[in-house]
Formats: structure tokens, C-alpha cells, sequence
């Protein structure tokens, strides 16, 4: 029994690093282009690219009928079988269903042009940006195939070669484009690096499933399967999206875009950061939380390994990024984001409670309860709108810092209740005892950043920060096997290079 709790929380901890070792990179390079973006564009712009952005997400997200996260579960499932027939077949069924959604979204971008203009803008007309930003989305949606056609074959190095490679090719287009054109090259960009996005994953996902015209017929109905199940994912999806366009055309009407750009800022500095150690779970946590079938205990148990896990690693990190954020800020972007630092210390907590109820929220995706999790996800994002507004108005761009780590503490006390009472989970001691541990450590370096104290600030902080580090590194090496099996590595090599 033991060995087997080594192994799982050594399972966790590895994919979590690899997972996010490849997405720290991609946050690395994306913070290089964030940086020179800033300088070009300003709060302004990068407040404009902002809205720009969310809305073509939302419209993307609104029409791909959830085929980049259904497909994966189907594909994987015929991988298993290892029918190649079947395979070749179905991936064909995924391709023409992506192209459909691919046509319907551009479309839709084009004509409700009008509508987003006046709805995202209180100033000038902009129904031609809109209609100009619809390919975009007709390849994020060509791309959500492939990229699903990837998962599902477990072909994780291609996916992360493409993403490496997306970030690396997305600074070099953005910054000189903004460099000679400035906000005008906002919509170019955009477009642009969709397309190479969809180049890079249709060159891997290609090679290895040539592209079949033939034989393409009837293969609509197939493929509703796949579609119905995509449903729930796409409506929370929109929702989601919907919630991110509502708050910042909020701050741009009762700020302006330089308050968006700001907010956008911040957000995106923690929700990033963070996301490195949450990247994972959809790839490997939640295929495997939903091969448990009706075993509440084992259900638990699982949810709670993959907790640990995540507190552990992310609460170090939001220490860090909460002292460090004074230094980080004007390197990752320019002097004017100063502003922000208050708003982004006070929504990492958002982060700690994120590692403890995202976990948790994946049960309702796990059991297939698709009506419960666009319930949840509709409350949550209600919420996250009404307590932005309000956060705001009260206390300005601060407010809005607060109101993230609010939303998600009553998320997490909603999902973790409605776990509870339908699918019988039970958090554990050991997760208790960790956030016990870890919050409270978390809020004492939030309040050193607070002391208007240098000597305090950088002694006391770093030394909290350490302390962290220092207890989650302890209780991993306990739980897991992994340092043993580098010492084992380390030693097998230098013993093979004395030999040499």
C-alpha cells in the first residue's frame, strides 16, 4: 500500500512537471513578447488587443461544439482498442465536423460584427476589426481538431513542440508588426498567429494522419456522439468567455482601456504563473479520475493526492510572485503596469484556492453530470462578474484583486459542497493540514509586502518564502520516489563516465 501511494503522488508530480515544464517555458517566452508589447502599445493598446482577444475566443469557443476536448476522449478510447481502421476513420469524422464549426464561426464573427462593436465599445466603430478578426476563428477551430486528434493519440512531444514553437514564432511577428504599425497591427497579429498555429499542429497532426478526402460522406451523423458530449464543455466555454468580455467592456466603460489593460495585465501575471502547475490536469489527472467508475473512496483519494500535489507546488510560487511581483512588473512589462502590483498580490490567493477546488471540479466532467457542471460554471461566472463590478466601484483596480480571491473562495465552498453531498467526497487530513500549513504562510508574506519597509521586506519575505519552499519540499520527498530515482540516474551515469 505504501509503495503504491509513492508511486501515485510520484505519477502526479511527475506530469506536473513535465506538463509544466513545457508551459513555463511557453510563459517564458510569452512574457518576453508581453514585455516588448507593452513598450510598443502601452496599457491602451494592450488593453485593446485584450478585448479583441476575449471576443474572438468567446466566438470560437461559442461554435466549436467542444471538439477540441471531446474528440480527445474518443480518440483515445480507439487508440486503446488499436483498431487503425477505426482510427483513420474517426479522425476523419473529426476533421470534417472541425471545418463545419470552422465556415459557421467565421460566419458568425462576420455578420454579428455590428453587435460586438456596440456592445465591447462605448467609442468609435469597430464592426470592421470584428469582421476582419472572423478567420481567426475559423483557425482556432481547425486547430482545436488537430490539436484533440494529437491528445487523444497521446502524442504529447509533438504538442510540445508546437507549443514552443507557436510562442517562439508569435514574438516574431508581433513585435515588429507593432513596432511599424502600432495599434493597427493588433487584428494582423491576431490573425496571423492563428494561422501559424494551425500550421504548425496541421504539420505534425498531418505527417502522422495524412489527410483523407475520400470517403468523407455520412460521416456527420457519426460524429453527433462526440458533439453531444462537447455541449456542456462549450456552453461553460462560452460563459466563461462571455463573463472575461463583460468585465473588461465594464472597465472600459466606467474606466477606460488603460484600466483594462491593467486589469488585463495583472490577471494574466497570476492566472499565467500559475496555470504552469494546473496544465496537467486535463491532459493526465482527468482521464484517470474518470476510469474510477462509482468507487467514492478511491474517487477521494485520487482528488486528494492530486490536491497535495498541487498545493504544495503552487503555494511556494505565489509567495515568491508575491514579493518578487515589485521587480518582475516593470521587467515583464514597463513602469506605466505599475499600478497593478496591488491588485495582482491580493488575487493570488485566488490561485492557492484555485490548487484546492479545481481538482474537485473536474468530478462533475469525470461522472459525465454535464448539467451540474454548466450549472456550476454558470453560477461562478455570474458571481465573478457581480463581485468585479462591484470590487471596482468601491475600491477600484485593487477591488477588482479581491473580488478574483472572493469568487473563487464561494466557488470552492459551492463545488466542494455539491461534491460532497452527490459524488461522496471527502477531503482529507493531510489536505487540511497542508492548506492549514500553507495559507497562513501565504497571508503572512502578503503582509509583509504591505510594511513600507525595505529592510523588512527583503529580509522577512525571502525568509517566509524559503520556509514555504522548504516545508512543501519536505513533505514531497517523503510522499514520493522520484528523488531516489535521480540520485539513482545521477550515480549510473557519472558511474558509466569513470568507466569511460
Amino acid at each position: 500500500m505504501v509503495k503504491d501511494s509513492n508511486d501515485s503522488y510520484s505519477h502526479i508530480l511527475k506530469y506536473t512537471g513535465v506538463f509544466g515544464g513545457v508551459q513555463g517555458l511557453n510563459v517564458l517566452m510569452a512574457l518576453v513578447r508581453n514585455k516588448f508589447v507593452a513598450m510598443l502599445l502601452g496599457p491602451e493598446g494592450m488593453g485593446l488587443a485584450s478585448l479583441f482577444n476575449t471576443t474572438t475566443t468567446f466566438i470560437s469557443q461559442a461554435t466549436n461544439l467542444g471538439i477540441s476536448f471531446s474528440a480527445v476522449k474518443h480518440v483515445s478510447s480507439l487508440f486503446e482498442e488499436g483498431d487503425e481502421e477505426k482510427i483513420a476513420h474517426f479522425i476523419k469524422v473529426v476533421r470534417v465536423w472541425s471545418l463545419i464549426t470552422a465556415l459557421v464561426g467565421m460566419l458568425l464573427c462576420a455578420v454579428l460584427g455590428p453587435f460586438l462593436n456596440s456592445q465591447t465599445f462605448s467609442w468609435g466603430d469597430h464592426t470592421l476589426h470584428f469582421v476582419l478578426l472572423s478567420p481567426a476563428v475559423g483557425l482556432l477551430a481547425i486547430t482545436g481538431g488537430e490539436t484533440a486528434i494529437l491528445k487523444g493519440a497521446r502524442c504529447l512531444r509533438s504538442l510540445a513542440i508546437i507549443q514552443v514553437y507557436s510562442v517562439f514564432v508569435a514574438l516574431m511577428i508581433s513585435v515588429p508588426v507593432y513596432y511599424f504599425f502600432g495599434q493597427a497591427g493588433i487584428v494582423p497579429v491576431i490573425v496571423l498567429m492563428a494561422f501559424v498555429s494551425m500550421l504548425l499542429t496541421i504539420r505534425y497532426s498531418y505527417r502522422l494522419f495524412p489527410l483523407r478526402l475520400c470517403g468523407a460522406k455520412g460521416v456527420l451523423g457519426e460524429g453527433m456522439g462526440m458533439v453531444r458530449l462537447g455541449v456542456a464543455f462549450v456552453i461553460a466555454g462560452i460563459m466563461g468567455s462571455g463573463a472575461e468580455m463583460v468585465i473588461r467592456s465594464y472597465l472600459n466603460v466606467m474606466g477606460n482601456l488603460d484600466v483594462v489593460g491593467l486589469y488585463n495585465a495583472g490577471f494574466m501575471l497570476t492566472v499565467t504563473y500559475a496555470g504552469m502547475v494546473f496544465t496537467s490536469m486535463e491532459t493526465d489527472y482527468f482521464p484517470r479520475l474518470s476510469s474510477l467508475g462509482n468507487d467514492a473512496a478511491q474517487l477521494s483519494l485520487t482528488v486528494n493526492r492530486q490536491i497535495e500535489v498541487s498545493l504544495l507546488i503552487i503555494a511556494p510560487m505565489m509567495a515568491v510572485f508575491i514579493i518578487a511581483l515589485p521587480i518582475l512588473l516593470p521587467l515583464l512589462f514597463s513602469g506605466k503596469f505599475l499600478p497593478v502590483i496591488a491588485m495582482a498580490q491580493v488575487s493570488v490567493f485566488s490561485m492557492y484556492i484555485k490548487s484546492i477546488s479545481l481538482p474537485i471540479s473536474y468530478i462533475t466532467l469525470a461522472k459525465g453530470d454535464s448539467l451540474a457542471y454548466m450549472v456550476i460554471e454558470g453560477v461562478y461566472d455570474v458571481l465573478l462578474v457581480l463581485m468585479i463590478m462591484a470590487g471596482y466601484h468601491f475600491w477600484g483596480l485593487f477591488g477588482t484583486g479581491v473580488a478574483l480571491s472572493v469568487s473563487y473562495l464561494v466557488d470552492f465552498l459551492f463545488v466542494g459542497g455539491y461534491a460532497y453531498y452527490h459524488y461522496h467526497y471527502r477531503m482529507s487530513k493531510m489536505v487540511m493540514l497542508y492548506a492549514a500549513i500553507q495559507l497562513p504562510l501565504g497571508v503572512a508574506v502578503y503582509i509583509v509586502s504591505l510594511i513600507d519597509s525595505p529592510l523588512i521586506y527583503w529580509s522577512l519575505g525571502p525568509l517566509l518564502c524559503l520556509v514555504s519552499l522548504l516545508i512543501s519540499v519536505h513533505i514531497l520527498h517523503q510522499k514520493t520516489s522520484l528523488w531516489s530515482a535521480l540520485i539513482t540516474k545521477f550515480k549510473a551515469k557519472f558511474s558509466r563516465h569513470a568507466e569511460g
